[in-house]
């Protein structure tokens, strides 16, 4: 793992204890002051349940990124404290917002108003979706100011849509967002990337440290503070890791094409795209009859898949067809079970 390797051991460790021993006080408090998900709707766990477990996510993060710093691993990028500073602004605000709608139920207006906050927080702070290889020559573009600010606008709120509406089954999420920092932390450490690679290894670990408590049957839920930072971090990783959005797309393709199913299909029907129902693929999956284990064991084992091909995969043409068959298979299935409902 390069020349950090006992350093980069010792963020993935302190992010998983923090993230562990946060999360149980999340559980304990999420009970105690009654912000708890309970059964009903599409939501079909057994009992009452906290929703203050993306407590472990952020403190985890923030402890290991801490620890990170005080290595003082050398980097010839003169921009890459301001766009660490963004991964705090913006991991803050978004936990805070969350812990807020989690408390009030936030109107939609308020929420997507918070993620074009974080958006801009990004935006501000240089993670932006500025350069990308054009798949089909190879050629590296760069995009003026006026396509990447809503490039990255997109990418952002986008990705914290994605995961927050992933957040439906136990262990689901936060599983595959800690795929998605693998992936991210592999490709930072093997391009040579070792002073940004220790922020993909603090959320791998505080995903890890909270997934303890979240697999089937959960005792904590992540709620919108956990789901919100997870979006953001995972989407700002992906432009700090060098704009990797093939990797991204190719890890979290699944997701990303059950949101645009599910608002093309909610639009179908005359629902508002926001309003929470079981149309996404995990939930149709569940009511086809698979269990819980066997839905969240087959996203973890796709996007681990697909990152690993992420990965390996020597060009942009493979990669290509690899995103085209991942897309055509979820699509699919989408469509035989929206005719199955």
């Amino acid at each position: 793992m390069g020349p950090y390797t006992l350093h980069y051991a010792l963020i993935l460790l302190v992010g998983f204890g923090v993230s562990l021993a946060a999360t149980r006080q999340g559980e304990a408090l999420g009970l105690r002051w009654r912000i708890t998900a309970v059964p009903g709707g599409r939501r079909q766990h057994l009992g009452v349940i906290s929703r203050l477990g993306g407590i472990g996510i952020a403190l985890g993060f923030w402890a290991a990124l801490a620890l990170a710093q005080s290595f003082h691993i050398p980097t010839a990028d003169p921009n890459e404290t301001r766009r660490l500073w963004g991964l705090i602004a913006g991991s803050v605000w978004m936990f805070g917002m969350g812990l807020l709608d989690d408390r009030f139920e936030l109107p939609p207006w308020v929420e997507y108003l918070t993620y074009l906050v974080a958006a801009f927080v990004a935006i501000a702070t240089l993670i932006i979706l500025e350069q990308f290889n054009n798949p089909l020559t190879g050629t590296l573009i760069n995009a003026p100011w006026f396509v990447y600010i809503p490039l990255t606008i997109f990418w952002i709120t986008g990705m914290i849509v994605t995961v927050n509406w992933l957040d439906g089954l136990d262990g689901l999420a936060a599983g595959v967002a800690a795929i998605m920092a693998a992936v991210l932390a592999l490709h930072m450490i093997r391009m040579e990337q070792y002073s940004v690679a220790p922020e993909a290894l603090a959320l791998l670990g505080a995903a890890l440290g909270f997934l303890v408590f979240n697999v089937h049957p959960a005792r904590v839920h992540m709620g919108s503070n956990g789901s919100f930072v997870l979006g953001y971090l995972l989407a700002a990783l992906g432009l700090i890791a060098g704009a990797r959005v093939a990797m991204v797309l190719m890890v979290m393709g699944i997701p990303i094409l059950d949101v645009a199913w599910t608002i093309m299909d909610r639009l179908r029907h005359g629902i508002n795209p926001g309003q929470g129902d079981r149309r996404h693929l995990h939930y149709r999956l569940q009511d086809a009859g698979l269990s819980i284990r066997t839905i969240v064991g087959l996203y973890w084992g796709v996007c681990a898949l697909f990152g690993i091909l992420a990965l390996v995969l020597a060009t942009a043409w493979y990669k290509l067809l690899a995103l085209v068959v991942l897309g055509l298979f979820t699509l699919g299935v989408l469509f035989y079970l929206s005719r199955e409902h």
